[in-house]
């Protein structure tokens, strides 16, 4: 029995920090291949970049992030050791001066993002009021940036809950869903040193990475306040590799879960296990493999949408 043809596509964005500019270059391929989705939902970072591309912005988001450099992502960095290490107010202020902030409901597409709600640890899905409130509940990585007040709550990053939200677009009348896992390939896999591993970038090398700096900020700032870190002989991971490499074994293990229970009907997944949480600043590269990750499904994607009569 063939399913009714009402033409709606979903497109599942999942959270990954800086490997979500991925997404950019998963929806630039879709887009070439003709395929539009109806319904866009995000996590975290996929909130944000599905925010851009339903309002229109996709292109403006892509030239932005590409002209970032290690000293402009630092600079959004606005210190506090009050509910999170990053306040956010930097970043949010800046894309409310740069990019239309707008209700959800008045944008072309059906939208919607995913937070969780810090004290009841239920999903909570964004689907109406400001898209940046919407977007800056969604990244709030816990222990990283700070939570976000919204209608009487605390909310947190949705990849707590909800990393691919495959469950919100369906919900949201999505016949087909695409999904873009950012995580498949984290776990078991060391991060490299760039040094190491030549970049897929034109671009040259930075001598510092982002977690040096970022962690040369929170020394200071620690300093100032009198909490002075100990030196030891044998050194632990710093503190954002500690954090990073535990919420990305959160999220895969959560991933893997709500995705076996609620698969997608094509994934794409891109990898990006050599990219750094912060490292907002390697655009090209993951926008580059997100291009590659979705030109190898795009066979298997037509074929199934040609199949149906979608496109």
């Amino acid at each position: 029995m063939k399913k009714p043809n009402t033409n709606k596509i979903g497109l599942a964005l999942g959270g990954g920090s800086a490997r979500g500019w991925g997404h950019i270059g998963v929806i630039q391929t879709l887009n070439r291949a003709g395929i539009y989705p109806h319904i866009v939902c995000g996590t975290s970072i996929g909130a944000l970049v599905g925010a851009a591309y339903v309002d229109g912005d996709l292109d403006r988001l892509d030239e932005w992030v590409r002209s970032l450099t290690l000293q402009t992502v630092v600079s959004f960095l606005d210190f506090s050791l009050n509910g999170g290490l990053i306040k956010g107010d930097r970043l949010i202020d800046f894309f409310r001066n740069h990019f239309a902030d707008r209700d959800i409901a008045e944008l072309p597409l059906s939208f919607a993002a995913v937070a969780t709600d810090l004290y009841s640890g239920r999903e909570v899905w964004l689907q109406e009021g400001s898209v940046l409130n919407a977007v800056r509940a969604s990244i709030a990585l816990p222990g990283l940036f700070t939570p976000a007040r919204h209608e009487g709550r605390w909310l947190v990053d949705g990849g707590l809950v909800n990393p691919v939200p495959v469950s919100l677009c369906r919900a949201m009348g999505a016949d087909w869903v695409i999904a873009v896992d950012l995580n498949s390939d984290l776990v078991g896999r060391r991060f490299r040193q760039k040094a190491a591993k030549p970049s897929r970038s034109k671009k040259p090398q930075q001598a510092k990475t982002i977690t040096d700096s970022v962690m040369a900020q929170i020394q200071t700032r620690m300093s100032q306040l009198g909490i002075n870190q100990r030196d030891a002989a044998d050194k632990p991971p710093a503190m954002l590799d500690v954090l990073a490499t535990s919420i990305n074994i959160m999220q895969v293990l959560i991933t893997r879960s709500r995705l076996a229970g609620e698969p997608a009907d094509v994934m794409i997944t891109p990898h990006l296990a050599e990219l750094g949480l912060m490292e907002f600043h390697r655009a090209a590269i993951a926008i580059e493999e997100g291009q590659r990750a979705a030109e190898q499904v795009l066979p298997q994607l037509m074929g199934l949408l040609n199949q149906s009569g979608k496109v």
